[in-house]
């Protein structure tokens, strides 16, 4: 079985793009989602949160992700600290979720996919993207936040230019481009091999 990544910078739509391929049949492992499920439900990690971050980091409902938020992004070690901690848990999970799918390929969606080194174990990559001033209103409209914060967060992530080094295939989602048909033709490369 094909393992494909999939990734984009934030608002490029690489999770529309996700759910298209759902819609084609094809599995797809939400790395972000499980993350946060794992740091809730897997006592290992847990502790290991703990351990670092100290005891703050969970309250009695699970994960303290204001008080874990405001440590890591105002600290790039700490967050790759968090990273490290994190990323081998999640690259287990979807190593157990591979064996349980029995489609030709399946797409692990990851926001930081090449940058957590997630790539690595991908036969494939597809690369969303879409112009910086897309993105920021996509995401300003979707979060109710402002121009700056989206620029913040932009600027802690890899740049377009970097990440489509990787790419495989790359998808233009500036909405040029008709996005079902982009990845239909994507679909289709990856059932022929």
């Amino acid at each position: 079985m094909l393992k494909v990544g999939l990734t984009g910078g934030i608002g490029s739509g690489k999770t529309t793009v996700a759910e298209i391929f759902d819609s084609l049949g094809v599995p797809v492992y939400n790395s972000d989602e499980r993350a946060k499920y794992l740091m809730e439900n897997d006592p290992s990690l847990r502790v290991a949160i703990i351990e670092y971050f100290g005891e703050e980091s969970y309250r009695s409902e699970g994960l303290n992700r204001l008080y874990l938020s405001k440590e890591v992004f105002s600290d790039k070690s700490k967050l790759q600290k968090l990273n490290s901690i994190v990323h081998p848990v999640v690259g287990n999970d979807f190593a157990i979720w591979c064996k349980k799918q029995s489609a030709p390929f399946v797409v692990k969606e990851a926001a930081i996919l090449i940058e957590s080194g997630a790539h690595k174990g991908l036969d494939k990559i597809i690369i969303v993207s879409a112009s910086e001033n897309t993105r920021m209103d996509r995401v300003m409209d979707r979060d109710g936040v402002k121009a700056s914060e989206v620029r913040d967060r932009i600027n802690n992530q890899m740049t377009d230019s970097e990440r489509l080094k990787y790419a495989d295939f790359i998808i233009d989602n500036d909405g040029k481009q008709m996005l079902i048909s982009q990845v239909k033709e994507i679909y289709m490369a990856l059932c022929s091999k």
